[in-house]
């Protein structure tokens, strides 16, 4: 492990990230083990995310897909094995030099003051202050609520907000936090058809700008459509890992989610396209 210089390391100089070829791993797992009280919830998992990438974690409830991003945010201790960002354990990290790496989007979204929209959206460039970048924070923000389709909220309460609105503007944070790795936990969970499709182009786009994505999803349509590869989870280990074509198979889907599928072709993209057996009515 290469030494960190001890004001790097707490965060007292402006430690900026340059730009990384496609390819780079930006963020990578190895061996992570999870417990939550006496239950093992993660047993050894093995994950490597790449500059140009949008890697999709799928499975069934309680398979751990939440629970890995969570390790590989740090959000929960690990029992054994460890997480790497760009090349450095996850707690050799000072959080404001983590904050300029890596943007979290959590499943649920509080704020426990009354703050705008606007201002909830200007936290995420609260990592680049003093540094050279503040000078971009306006343009970036402005970017953020354009494509997250939220500038008509900008002055309305963020608690006041649907559950949609705010799922919404707290992506819109997470992209003017502007980092080389997302990390996103179902980030289309309360959005209707359009805005989960506009929201996995954004994902889609800031891969191919030159970012990694890491997204949570239970709609297999979607990850189909959007991902580059796609982490099957199964009882807290990843059960498949590859491109949609080569993992949405009927015959793991089937097991995995207990419940029989069967995968086409969209007629549009040819992406797979999953759907439940159902009987005739």
């Amino acid at each position: 492990m290469t030494p960190i210089p001890l004001l790097e390391r707490f965060g007292a100089r402006a430690d900026l990230p340059g730009p990384a070829d496609p390819g780079t791993v930006t963020l990578r797992g190895e061996q992570i083990r999870l417990s939550r009280g006496d239950r093992e919830i993660l047993h050894g998992v093995d994950i490597e995310v790449r500059v140009g990438e949008v890697v999709a974690l799928v499975g069934p409830n309680g398979a751990g897909k939440s629970t890995l991003l969570a390790a590989l945010t740090g959000d929960h201790p690990l029992t054994g094995g460890r997480v790497e960002v760009e090349g450095r354990d996850l707690d050799d990290w000072a959080p404001i030099a983590l904050a300029r790496r890596r943007a979290v989007l959590p499943q649920q979204h509080t704020v426990g003051f009354p703050f705008s929209a606007r201002q909830v959206v200007r936290m995420g460039r609260a990592a680049w202050a003093r540094t050279e970048r503040r000078g971009d924070d306006d343009a970036i923000v402005a970017a953020a609520f354009t494509t997250c389709d939220v500038a008509h909220l900008a002055d309305r309460p963020f608690p006041a907000l649907s559950g949609g609105e705010r799922a919404r503007v707290a992506l819109a944070r997470v992209l003017a936090q502007d980092t080389r790795t997302l990390l996103l936990d179902e980030p289309t969970a309360a959005l209707d058809i359009g805005h989960q499709e506009t929201i996995m182009r954004v994902v889609r786009e800031r891969a191919d700008a030159g970012h990694a994505v890491v997204v949570v999803l239970h709609d297999l349509g979607l990850a189909a459509a959007y991902a580059d590869r796609i982490c099957v989870l199964e009882k807290g280990l990843i059960v498949a890992d590859g491109t949609p074509g080569d993992v949405l198979t009927e015959e793991l889907l089937s097991r995995v989610y207990d419940y029989p599928v069967r995968v086409g072709a969209h007629p549009e993209t040819g992406t797979p396209l999953v759907l439940p057996h159902r009987a005739p009515r």
